[in-house]
């Protein structure tokens, strides 16, 4: 593997493990973050840039002597800032703005599942308000709509009430040129696999199972996400193999057919159902909380995975290698978080046990002190021999942080330890 240096866009906690992880690789000479945040500046340097600005990346790429661009966040992706890197002939892990549709867009991540012949929940595409009402009133409880666009993980409704469906059906088709996504529910258990593309090889990762909801027990509105564990142990033996057979590898094959290659990280979140394992959304990036725990665990130098992908050489990588024992993230949010973040509270943290990482995610340094900027704030990340150890270091971190108003779930990995997820039929 030659040495490289790598510049990551984003400023989140999955970029802080990135950089964590890349920064385990022996082959990496120097970490770049842009824009980054208090954490990514221990280990990369921090530059400010628009990570919108395809141009504005590709210039700073060529100041910093970067031989690998690894973007993040959906956001830039979907707005093609990779297309623009490849165009300036810099490796770039990330897809297309062709490809990322397929989380840009529910519509069409569910035409290309049709085509792929994927199992998925039925959905009926609409555009219009009323129209999607009367549909409503058709279908059984629980009601899922999505808005078809990007919106950070709080674009989905899922509930039993069916004016609480129609009046969010209604707000998302209340912008002109605006569509909605009503689907079938799901019955089982979630499951988020990650997997590596470039363009025509598959290699998924460590499944790992998000706790979308602010609280305990499923409650309350979705955020981004309020923790993770990896591996998941009620999951069955060969469930991945199924998925890459199912899912991963057809969907893969239809985007090279449609002329529309997916090199990157192609992101499945599943429902385990009593038929089987059926996807509820596909995601064109590594997902936050999931992949603080799924490159905790991985071994294998992820430089060089990344940079196989973006050269189209990723049948020429060994399998990979990963630690034994799990991991748990939880993530630590600040007051009013999801629906008005208070943010410019100061972040301090006491002694951290053994086996525990604080990626940060919405931090800043302000006068030298670090203060909150957004709503996640940090994952508290832990890693032990098996997945109760690791949940009870996790929340033993989460008992370092202070913080005013900070909040987090309690209950993350819980029903995974005592034995109690529980798979359909």
């Amino acid at each position: 593997m030659p040495r490289v240096k790598v510049l990551v866009l984003g400023s989140g906690a999955r970029e802080h493990a990135l950089l964590l992880a890349l920064s385990r690789d022996p082959a990496v000479t120097g970490l770049v973050c842009a824009p980054g945040n208090a954490g990514t500046a221990q280990l990369a340097q921090n530059r400010p840039v628009d990570v919108l600005d395809g141009a504005a990346v590709v210039s700073l790429a060529v100041e910093v002597g970067a031989g690998l661009v690894v973007i993040g966040p959906e956001v830039p992706l979907v707005a093609g800032v990779a297309d623009v890197v490849r165009a300036a002939h810099l490796p770039c892990f990330g897809p297309s703005a062709a490809a990322a549709l397929i989380e840009g867009s529910k519509a069409f991540a569910k035409q290309v599942m049709a085509d792929a012949g994927v199992a998925t929940a039925a959905a009926a595409v609409l555009t219009d308000a009323d129209e999607a009402a009367a549909h409503l009133s058709q279908v059984r409880p629980p009601y899922v709509v999505k808005a078809d666009g990007l919106a950070a993980g709080k674009g989905v409704h899922v509930g039993s009430e069916l004016q609480v469906a129609t009046a969010f059906a209604r707000d998302v088709l209340a912008e002109p040129g605006s569509t909605a996504v009503v689907e079938a529910y799901l019955e089982g258990p979630e499951v988020s696999l990650f997997a590596l593309s470039d363009g025509k090889t598959v290699m998924p990762l460590l499944p790992a199972q998000d706790f979308k909801r602010v609280f305990d027990g499923d409650a309350g509105p979705n955020t981004g996400g309020m923790g993770a564990y990896a591996p998941l142990p009620w999951l069955p033996g060969g469930t991945v193999e199924q998925v890459q057979r199912e899912v991963l590898r057809p969907v893969v094959d239809e985007m090279a057919r449609r002329g529309t290659p997916f090199q990157g990280l192609l992101y499945a979140g599943l429902a385990m159902t009593s038929s089987g394992p059926q996807v509820i959304e596909f995601n064109c990036r590594f997902g936050d909380p999931e992949t603080q725990v799924v490159l905790a665990l991985l071994e294998t130098p992820l430089a060089q995975l990344l940079l196989a992908c973006a050269e189209g050489r990723l049948s020429e990588v060994d399998p990979l290698v990963w630690r034994d024992g799990a991991a748990v993230t939880v993530v630590v949010a600040s007051e009013g978080y999801p629906a008005s973040p208070v943010i410019g509270d100061l972040v301090e943290l006491a002694a951290l046990p053994d086996g525990v990482a604080v990626l940060h995610a919405g931090t800043c340094i302000d006068a030298g002190r670090v203060v909150s900027a957004g709503g996640r704030v940090l994952s508290v990340t832990a890693v032990a021999d098996n997945l109760a150890l690791a949940r009870s270091r996790a929340y033993d971190g989460v008992a370092a942080v202070s913080m005013r108003g900070a909040h987090w779930r309690t209950d993350v990995a819980r029903a995974a330890v005592a034995g109690e997820v529980r798979l359909p039929g």
